[in-house]
């Protein structure tokens, strides 16, 4: 870690509310994220504290979050963001899926908002795919991923986005059951991403709507970052940055690459999930998931050769 990095982020033992902190376990730009340990419950939990690096410092007991003095503007964004993160909180709270994190409280402390979360063993997606060099099995995606398309059926059905959907944010617990992780990125649908503070974008999984303030997100952008995650899981790298795809898409057809290994129903459900406009995926989770579990068209009977022909126009070629 980094000394900047300490300078941000909460020491390990200091006390927030009913935790204490054992050690940090992820966090970006916006949130820092730990694993703590509930005093009461004597249980560990992962706790999400808003923390904008480029808005606010950590002040000097080591615990208070406090805007940056450079300009009424940081201020403003800062305060804006923790609003949004608490709301967020409130709102994921009462998102109860098994595939989908469970938040079980929420609250401010310390000029700032903390996130808690139900800890849970197994392996982040991302570290997975790199271990094995890409080329999970199709048994596994399609152990993954419908599961995780269920939960975000739920959150689409509440009105909201992920926005952040990656390798990075799936987590894979014993027998491969999938948990969506870290939703600071969501929002509602209606809502404007033009003053969004925490704004994501992660390069390969963002689609072209998502790259601009107020682009036109939808269901359809949390379902290319579900496709670029799959192809990922083929290919063992992110798909090329759908910005460089709207200029020039050189990304070759996932059902040309990998024919040899995977369904074509699989990878045609893929392709049209990453299709750069948003208009040319599938709208909803339901179309997608149609499309991965369609039949597959029978292999046409393999033509007769002359000699086959011939034997079958005689009296005696058919059994006659």
């Amino acid at each position: 870690m980094s000394q900047e990095d300490t300078l941000h982020t909460l020491a390990i033992g200091a006390q927030v509310d009913r935790y204490t902190i054992e050690r940090q376990i992820g966090g970006g730009g916006f949130s820092i994220v730990y694993l703590a340990k509930d005093l009461e419950a004597d249980t560990l939990v992962v706790i999400k504290e808003y923390m904008p690096r480029k808005l606010a410092t950590r002040g000097e007991d080591g615990l208070t979050v406090t805007a940056t003095e450079d300009d009424e503007k940081s201020a403003d964004r800062f305060a804006q963001g923790k609003k949004l993160f608490f709301q967020e909180a409130a709102t994921l709270a009462t998102l109860k899926h098994p595939n989908i994190v469970n938040v079980t409280s929420f609250f401010r402390a310390n000029g700032t908002v903390y996130m808690v979360m139900e800890y849970e063993s197994g392996i982040n997606l991302q570290d997975y795919i790199k271990r094995h060099h890409g080329g999970l099995s199709e048994k596994l995606i399609r152990t993954v991923f419908p599961p995780l398309l269920d939960g975000l059926k739920l959150i689409h059905s509440r009105g909201l986005l992920h926005l952040d959907i990656k390798p990075g944010n799936i987590y894979l617990r014993s027998g491969g059951k999938p948990l969506l992780l870290d939703f600071g990125a969501v929002h509602e649908m209606m809502q404007s991403r033009q003053d969004q503070v925490s704004q994501v974008v992660t390069p390969g999984f963002s689609p072209i709507e998502q790259l601009k303030p107020g682009g036109y997100v939808g269901p359809w952008s949390d379902i290319y970052a579900i496709g670029a995650t799959m192809r990922a899981c083929i290919e063992g790298a992110a798909p090329p940055p759908s910005g460089q795809r709207a200029l020039e898409d050189t990304m070759r057809p996932a059902a040309v690459l990998f024919r040899k290994r995977y369904s074509q129903a699989l990878l045609r459900a893929i392709d049209w999930a990453t299709e750069v406009d948003p208009l040319a995926r599938p709208q909803n989770v339901e179309q997608l998931l149609e499309a991965m579990n369609r039949e597959e068209p029978e292999e046409p009977p393999a033509p007769e050769s002359m000699l086959e022909r011939l034997a079958n126009s005689l009296p005696w070629g058919k059994g006659g």
